[in-house]
């Protein structure tokens, strides 16, 4: 007499046969996920680094760029007059320098002030009235002044994003301002001391754009050059890289980046 399979319990599903697997479980599951991450990690797009910082508005964020150059301005110096410093190249960590110390409260690094007096004085000499609005900055002030423009952006009515992108264009980040360097000056006419696009119609501003050069200052950040530099258009922003190469760079056209990666690739 053959018995009767007995039917299962009520709430009990019949169980499928299991093939035992060599490696238990979890191993399979760790080994699966590692590859996944591997994965996500070779296809994701490379970007230029940039320093996450902490602002007084209590986020940790990054403005989106306005737009990213390419690996190959990635370039950086070791001569001190040639350091670059923007969106895409923090300032060295423990970076130091030596002071010089300006009228009202302004400083510039000791290399670059005897260039620096002698520009002036000679605009003085020619009755232009030459006003420095801004120099050295510490890390502290920078801060302040990339929040303080945030603020500004977002009592325009933009979000928290789009202000912080919004004043990265004007401000620098924290750590990417030349102003950090020693050897950036805001450079204005005593007679319209304005930081707007019309500063470069000012007598002082249209002898520094001639002459500039011939004292080792440079126009930082020329027109047209906003996606390689990463800030807009500053007719008063001068940086000073010594006599040969300012001299270069005014006859070239090129800004600090393209002379950068053209000099050293």
């Amino acid at each position: 007499m053959v018995e009767q399979a007995r039917p299962l319990p009520k709430g009990k599903k019949k169980r499928k046969k299991q093939i035992p697997l060599s490696l238990p479980r979890w191993v399979w599951l760790s080994l699966g996920l590692f590859l996944f991450i591997l994965l996500l990690l070779l296809v994701r797009p490379k970007e230029p680094k940039l320093t996450t910082i902490s602002f007084l508005t209590g986020e940790k964020a990054i403005p989106a760029d306005v737009q990213k150059v390419s690996s190959s301005h990635s370039v950086g110096s070791s001569q001190w007059n040639l350091i670059l410093v923007n969106r895409w190249h923090t300032l060295p960590e423990g970076f130091q320098v030596e002071l010089t110390q300006l009228r009202n409260n302004h400083a510039i690094d000791s290399r670059a002030y005897p260039d620096l007096q002698d520009m002036m004085d000679d605009m003085r000499t020619q009755g232009l009235s030459p006003l420095i609005c801004s120099s050295y900055r510490t890390t502290a002030d920078q801060e302040k002044l990339f929040t303080d423009q945030t603020q500004k952006q977002l009592a325009q009515g933009l979000s928290q994003k789009d202000a912080q992108t919004e004043a990265a264009l004007l401000v620098a980040l924290p750590g990417t301002s030349e102003h950090q360097t020693g050897l950036a000056v805001d450079i204005v006419d005593t007679s319209y001391q304005l930081l707007e696009t019309d500063q470069e119609n000012t007598p002082v501003q249209i002898w520094l754009h001639r002459n500039a050069w011939q004292y080792g200052f440079i126009l930082r950040y020329p027109r047209g050059k906003t996606q390689l530099t990463g800030k807009s258009y500053e007719p008063w922003h001068y940086r000073y890289v010594g006599k040969d190469v300012a001299r270069e760079i005014h006859q070239s056209g090129l800004c600090l980046e393209e002379y950068l990666n053209d000099t050293h690739s």
